[in-house]
């Protein structure tokens, strides 16, 4: 006989938080919204955490690496869409790693017998301006000179002109000894109003740049989610089909946390998945997605990192109405959570739950994390922005962005469906559609963490973990709803005022 839950799936349109008492402390200023995505023991520290509970989902329409680079920046991380080839996600991954890391390894190296030529194919390729120059064109080879745009000009000089003969030797370089630090590095950028410090060994090779617009960059994202190396954290998603030759690619590009990206992750196939991936690589892997207890637990004994819940709940998700499987978000998160925390209980390991799909308004992120999640994902949010990889358009009078699902036949990302060999599906999970164009990441993305700490403080809460202890929860009915927006008014449009 089938199982039926006693209660309605819920979304997170159906809850409110009630306030706690907002002591003095109790200002957004105050608040830290840190918060894990890999998994860790009682009493210990996560190895990897956010700075902020964001992380964008893993789509043609809004995670590459421009999108990454922007969110690790503000604090966040993206995880770069699966469905292109081994090669180019793995490219993206070093294109993420290397964009900013206070020490950057040089992508853009050429010889002294190389030509003006070379210097520029290598701009329009990379789009850097500073070319390491180095005995075999390595980026650790022997530093021989610096070639920038001030070193040549097109109009007058021959593009067969050598390197050799408009470089800027070494010998009139100002250079950092490996080892030193990052900020005894940006003191001799400012000494010697440098633009670019290279850093060499004791033998004179290669090792590093640090460039003047990274330190100017940190003063603007001084919460910016950085590695032990201090490059921008990366995240990758993978599939159950060709996850052997995927992820070693990911691991060696640098990747930092690798998750699964499923319609329905409760499959054998993710447990093989991420058991060859936690056996054979030092890399965070998240499973998913699943909408309750046993599919929580079958992928956490699997030995997953974070699990990530949803099914069906996207705005270009239509996985329910196709299939009839799926779960309202804030019962799905409810349930998982719960699972969580007595396998915490039991165990003395915390497994972070990232809520993906559901969320409509800035506070379903709020009640989301409330109700238990480490984090969320988000696919909408993110495709509105100047930084997603999808084309602008006027439609209407009005500009908007496109924005597709994994599942729809644009994007024709069937490996994501764990349905075992190789063959396609019939049918489309996902819809091709547009989103109205927002402007920049940084601009929205503030003014929804303001909100965020705001109704924090409102709950007494100066962390994410205080938040999901004190949270105070409550349903809404049908006409609340109405009451909770503008009502019984007649509202001023397109009003203007003048100063006289």
């Amino acid at each position: 006989m089938a199982y039926y839950y006693e209660e309605a799936s819920r979304t997170f349109s159906e809850y409110l938080l009630v306030p706690n008492l907002t002591t003095k402390q109790c200002t957004p200023a105050n608040v830290d919204l840190k918060t894990p995505i890999s998994k860790f023991k009682r009493d210990e520290q996560p190895e990897i955490e956010l700075n902020i509970p964001f992380t964008s989902a893993v789509m043609q329409a809004v995670s590459d690496d421009r999108m990454a680079v922007a969110l690790a920046q503000n604090g966040g991380l993206a995880f770069l869409f699966g469905s292109q080839s081994i090669e180019s996600q793995a490219e993206m991954v070093r294109k993420v790693k290397g964009y900013k890391a206070g020490f950057v390894v040089s992508r853009s190296n050429l010889t002294p017998d190389h030509t003006l030529q070379d210097v520029l194919d290598l701009k329009e390729l990379n789009g850097h301006s500073t070319v390491a120059v180095t005995e075999d064109g390595t980026p650790t080879g022997k530093l021989l000179g610096i070639v920038t745009s001030r070193d040549y000009r097109i109009s007058r000089d021959k593009l067969d002109k050598p390197v050799r003969e408009f470089m800027t030797p070494f010998s009139s370089l100002i250079y950092g000894k490996a080892g030193l630090s990052l900020k005894e590095a940006n003191d001799l950028i400012w000494e010697h109003k440098l633009n670019t410090l290279p850093v060499i060994d004791e033998n004179q090779r290669l090792t590093h740049l640090v460039f003047r617009k990274d330190y100017d960059r940190n003063k603007e994202y001084p919460n910016e989610l950085l590695d032990g190396n201090k490059r921008y954290r990366v995240g990758a998603g993978i599939n159950t089909k060709d996850y052997l030759n995927r992820v070693p690619a990911l691991v060696e590009a640098g990747v930092d946390v690798l998750v699964i990206d499923s319609s329905d992750g409760y499959s054998e196939w993710q447990a093989d998945t991420v058991k060859y991936v936690k056996e054979n690589f030092n890399v965070k892997i998240g499973a998913g997605n699943v909408v309750d207890r046993e599919g929580f637990l079958y992928l956490v004994q699997s030995g997953a990192d974070f699990i990530k819940v949803g099914i069906g709940g996207g705005s270009i998700c239509i996985t329910r109405e196709q299939k009839g499987i799926g779960r309202g978000q804030a019962s799905a998160v409810q349930e998982v959570v719960k699972a969580r925390d007595e396998y915490f209980e039991e165990t003395g390991v915390y497994i972070p739950i990232c809520s993906d799909g559901g969320i409509v308004h800035d506070y379903h992120v709020t009640l989301a994390l409330a109700m238990g999640a480490d984090f969320v994902m988000l696919g909408r949010y993110f495709a509105r922005f100047d930084e997603s990889p999808t084309k602008k358009l006027k439609v209407g009078g009005n500009f908007v962005k496109e924005y597709w699902g994994e599942g729809s036949n644009r994007a024709r990302n069937w490996e994501r469906y764990d349905t075992g060999g190789k063959q396609t599906l019939l049918f489309e999970e996902g819809v091709d559609s547009y989103v109205p164009y927002a402007g920049s990441l940084k601009e929205n993305l503030d003014k929804t963490l303001g909100k965020i700490k705001s109704t924090m403080c409102n709950c007494g809460s100066l962390s994410i973990a205080e938040l999901q202890r004190k949270a105070r929860i409550t349903l809404v009915s049908a006409t609340s709803l109405v009451e909770g927006g503008a009502h019984d008014v007649i509202l001023k449009e397109n009003t203007s005022f003048s100063a006289d």
